[in-house]
């Protein structure tokens, strides 16, 4: 039963998951910690961190790191099948049409009013890591004395880099990685 609710759960993940692996992350996480509560919220931010840093598409290792979670090596495999079956079918779908009919004006404007949704997706898959990183959870809270402001350092830190200096991202999660451990061994207030 298990499986089957994770082949279903990752089917729906592929189907809808329009605009890459970061526009899935809104969608996985209603899956995994809302609907089927498999993850904690805090786990699940484990999942994506994971996932970002290991080779290959985020959505696809976000759904075999769950799938081992869930139900071991055939769980992973279930999830991973479940979350690339409706790509793969879309996809060459879409290669045919597109194909067939890439001239007409009503294909560009389909494809120019997916873009808008897309931002606002990972927009907001960026925003509920944030605040998880940054609080603890994934609402905003009245209280800002939650704010973890080592969190906050290393975020800003990093963007600084990345946006300032054009520093290997490798670079930077090696960095933000070293500096957690440092923050965690040393008595920092």
């Amino acid at each position: 039963m298990i499986f089957w609710q994770l082949f279903l759960s990752f089917v729906q993940i592929g189907l809808f998951s329009i605009g890459g692996g970061y526009a899935a992350m809104p969608l996985i996480q209603h899956q995994v910690v809302d609907v089927h509560p498999w993850l904690t919220m805090g786990q699940f931010a484990d999942v994506i961190a994971i996932a970002e840093m290991t080779p290959g598409p985020i959505a696809i290792n976000s759904a075999t790191f769950v799938g081992i979670q869930v139900g071991g090596l055939p769980g992973a495999l279930v999830a991973t099948l479940g979350c690339v079956a409706p790509a793969f079918v879309i996809v060459l779908t879409l290669a045919w049409v597109y194909y067939r009919c890439r001239g007409l004006t009503l294909v560009q404007g389909v494809l120019d009013g997916l873009r808008p949704a897309v931002v606002a997706m990972i927009a907001s898959a960026g925003l509920t890591l944030l605040l998880q990183a940054f609080y603890g959870q994934r609402e905003l809270p009245a209280d800002w004395t939650a704010l973890d402001w080592k969190a906050v350092l290393l975020f800003a830190a990093g963007f600084f880099l990345l946006r300032k200096w054009k520093v290997n991202p490798l670079w930077i999660l090696a960095g933000s990685g070293v500096l957690s451990v440092l923050f965690f061994l040393l008595p920092f207030p």
